[in-house]
C-alpha cells in the first residue's frame, strides 16, 4: 500500500481542513504500515506548518493533590492514597511569576500551569490564577492553565486577563472513558471546550496512550477533536506514566511505535494543530523523538517535572535541538485554521 492511498476511500488532498472525518477513516490511516504512515504524515506537516518550528513549554503544578476526581491514571486524586501525592495549597502568585521568568530565560515561550481541581470556586484562588494569567503574559509568553471544569463567566475572565489556551483533555475515546473516569462526564469535559472556545481562548485537548484502550478508542478520541471546528489549537500526545498506587499501576510500557503512530494520524486530521509530544517523553529515546517529530510533532514539554512525574531535562532538550538545526519559535497564539 503506498503513503497516498487508503482503503475504501479516497486521498484527501494534502491541503484539505476537514471537520467530518469518520472513525473508520482515521483507524485505517493509523493502521498504514508505519513508513507509510510517517512519509505521508510529514507531507502534510511540510504544506502546513515549518518542520523546524518546536515550541517548548514549561509545566508547573501550582495546586497539587486532594483532586476529588477518580481518574485511573492520575497520582493527584485524593482516592489515589497509595500513590503517596500529599495535597498541598495554591502556590502564591509571586512564586509562579518567579518560576514563569526562570522557564523564559531557560528557553520556553509557552508557560502552563496546572490546578488540582474538579472545577475553581469563584473567589480569592481564582482571582489568583487571574493575577497568574496576567503576569505570565506580562513576561511575553503564552500562558496556558488546566483547572477542571469552567463555567462560561469563568472562561470570560480567563479571556479577559488574556489566557492564550485552556488545557482540558478528553483523556481518550468515548466508549472508553468510563472505564477510566465516573466522577465527570464525557459530555461535561466538552461542555468546558465550549466554555472556553465561545470565550475565545485557544483550546488544548488530547489525550492518553497506554491505558488499556483499543486502536479504535483511539481514533475515536482524535475524530472527535478532529470534527470541532476549528480544530483544536493544540493537541497534546500523552503516553501513560505509571504510577504506583494508582489503579493503572500495573498497565505494560508503551511501546514508541504507537507514539509515532498517533502523533502523526493526529497530524493528517488536524493539519494546522500544535501536536504537542507531552507525557511520557522521558522513555523515548532521542531516535524515537526524532520520529515523532518527523511525523509532525511540534512542540515538547521540558523541565525535570510534568506536574507530579518526570520529565527529560531541559539540558537534554536543548541539545537534542540544537543537533537537529532547530530553532524555538517566538511566543505566538497560533490558530489552528
Amino acid at each position: 500500500m503506498s503513503a497516498t492511498s487508503l482503503p475504501g476511500s479516497p486521498q484527501p488532498d494534502l491541503g484539505d481542513i476537514r471537520h467530518d472525518w469518520s472513525v473508520a477513516e482515521i483507524r485505517a490511516i493509523h493502521d498504514l504500515p508505519l513508513m507509510d504512515l510517517v512519509f505521508r504524515a510529514a507531507q502534510v506537516h511540510r504544506r502546513h506548518n515549518d518542520p523546524a518550528d518546536i515550541q517548548r513549554a514549561s509545566l508547573l503544578s501550582i495546586k497539587t493533590g486532594g483532586c476529588p476526581e477518580d481518574c485511573a491514571y492520575c497520582p493527584q486524586s485524593a482516592h489515589h492514597k497509595g500513590a503517596g501525592v500529599a495535597r498541598e495549597r495554591l502556590m502564591p502568585v509571586e512564586t509562579v511569576l518567579a518560576e514563569a521568568a526562570a522557564a523564559k530565560a531557560a528557553g520556553a515561550q509557552r508557560f502552563c500551569m496546572g490546578a488540582a481541581w474538579r472545577q475553581p470556586k469563584d473567589g480569592p484562588e481564582f482571582d489568583a490564577v487571574l493575577a497568574m494569567v496576567r503576569g505570565v503574559r506580562g513576561l511575553g509568553m503564552e500562558a496556558c492553565v488546566t483547572l477542571g471544569m469552567l463555567t462560561p463567566s469563568q472562561a470570560g475572565r480567563l479571556a479577559e486577563a488574556g489566557l492564550t489556551s485552556y488545557n482540558h483533555n478528553l483523556d481518550t475515546g468515548p466508549d472508553f472513558y468510563e472505564d477510566i473516569i465516573s466522577t465527570r462526564t464525557y459530555d461535561e469535559r466538552l461542555q468546558t471546550l465550549a466554555n472556553v472556545r465561545e470565550a475565545g481562548i485557544g483550546v488544548c485537548c488530547g489525550g492518553i496512550v497506554g491505558m488499556g484502550e483499543g486502536v479504535t478508542d483511539r481514533a475515536a478520541m482524535l475524530q472527535v477533536l478532529s470534527n470541532h471546528a476549528p480544530h483544536p489549537e493544540s493537541v497534546p500526545i500523552n503516553a501513560l506514566v505509571v504510577v504506583p498506587g494508582t489503579p493503572l499501576e500495573d498497565q505494560p510500557a508503551v511501546d514508541p511505535f504507537d507514539l509515532v503512530r498517533m502523533c502523526a494520524t493526529a497530524r493528517i486530521v488536524m493539519p494546522r494543530s500544535r501536536v504537542r509530544l507531552s507525557a511520557g517523553r522521558k522513555s523515548l529515546t532521542r531516535e524515537a523523538q526524532v520520529l515523532c517529530f518527523l511525523a509532525g510533532a511540534n512542540s515538547i514539554f521540558y523541565g525535570e517535572r510534568l506536574l507530579t512525574t518526570a520529565n527529560n531535562g531541559q539540558d537534554d532538550d536543548a541539545a537534542l535541538l540544537a543537533d537537529l538545526g532547530i530553532r524555538v519559535g517566538e511566543p505566538v497564539r497560533a490558530a489552528a485554521e
